[in-house]
């Protein structure tokens, strides 16, 4: 299939290119928001194109990340009524649980949610759902944790403070130094034994994050975060507040997972003084990961998401009549 999407969250990106399609991404000069394109990764089944020319292009499917772009499509490709999955990133923020979607109550496409957090927790109305459960590309068993030191990966943890958790850090911090990766980390100053270690990119930050003996998720309201998945790839143990959708990922045996702080930073206290301990307990977190989140589970449940879509399109809405050059499933597999 060809497929039109915007470059919006990189890790679920990375994953969601790996498959079998052709991903057109709009990119523009700026780079920006709009425009970013590949965003200089190495995706060779991407083809970055200008958003001038998606009008003479033929689509068979769109997937949208952002209520915004609903309205960048109708402008883009006036006229053309194609087959479309809004990705539902997010946990609702306000009035939960009787938060209702933005995409509440249509028939022109289908919502699919990350986690089934989400699907809980959002009012879609009649809009046709799905979840379809994260995936990522295995970076393997990196872990040496080495280093009596915490890892974390937060983007932004000053800006979105008690959401993601920042004000834990500390806490954590009494038991050993917490090293957090993400947008914005610089910005984290003045706290103990917290290190704020910048954007980074995938490489290198997850070398340096398994030499660390145990990964910290300390998000209180969020979808599942994909860096906690990628430790547990890397047979890391993780430390995780038992909130949204943590549970279902995260086994007991893998580290320890728990609402209760105190519980947490005692586990936090074993693992750092018992580095076989860790080891044991970041095997189970690998094989935990491998068993939900592989990336060919996660592209086999995209591609029948994505067939099921085209397939229903056809079914329900006809091409109209003139437009029969950009005939929906011209390019399927």
């Amino acid at each position: 299939m060809r497929i039109l999407l915007w470059h919006v969250h990189g890790g679920w990106m990375d994953a969601f290119v790996r498959g079998r399609h052709e991903y057109l991404v709009p990119t523009t000069d700026a780079r920006d928001a709009w425009g970013l394109g590949t965003g200089g990764r190495d995706w060779p089944n991407v083809t970055e194109i200008d958003p001038a020319a998606l009008r003479e292009t033929d689509i068979d499917v769109v997937v949208l990340q952002r209520t915004e772009e609903a309205a960048a499509v109708a402008e883009l490709l006036p006229g053309r009524d194609l087959p479309t999955v809004f990705v539902e990133h997010n946990a609702p923020r306000v009035d939960v649980p009787n938060s209702l979607h933005p995409f509440r109550d249509r028939d022109d496409l289908t919502i699919a949610h990350v986690t089934h957090w989400n699907a809980l927790m959002w009012d879609c109305g009649s809009t046709r759902t799905t979840v379809v459960e994260h995936g990522v590309v295995d970076p393997g068993p990196l872990w040496t944790g080495r280093l009596e030191r915490f890892g974390a990966v937060i983007n932004e943890p000053v800006r979105r403070g008690r959401v993601v958790g920042t004000d834990l850090l500390e806490t954590f911090g009494t038991v050993a130094p917490v090293d957090v990766w993400g947008m914005g980390t610089e910005h984290l100053v003045g706290l103990d034994a917290v290190s704020g270690l910048g954007d980074v990119a995938p490489d290198p930050m997850h070398a340096a994050l398994a030499e660390r003996r145990a990964y910290l998720h300390p998000n209180r309201w969020t979808s599942l975060g994909l860096s906690l998945i990628e430790a547990m790839h890397m047979a890391m143990p993780v430390l995780v507040l038992a909130t949204t959708d943590a549970a279902r990922t995260v086994p007991p045996e893998a580290g320890a997972i728990s609402t209760d702080v105190t519980e947490l930073t005692r586990a936090a206290r074993l693992l750092a003084d018992d580095p076989d301990e860790a080891r044991r307990r970041g095997l189970v977190a690998r094989e935990a990961a491998l068993a939900r989140h592989s990336l060919t589970r996660y592209l086999r449940d995209w591609d029948d998401l994505l067939d099921d879509t085209v397939t229903r399109h056809r079914r329900t809405r006809p091409t109209p009549a003139g437009l029969a050059g950009h005939a929906v499933g011209g390019n399927a597999r």
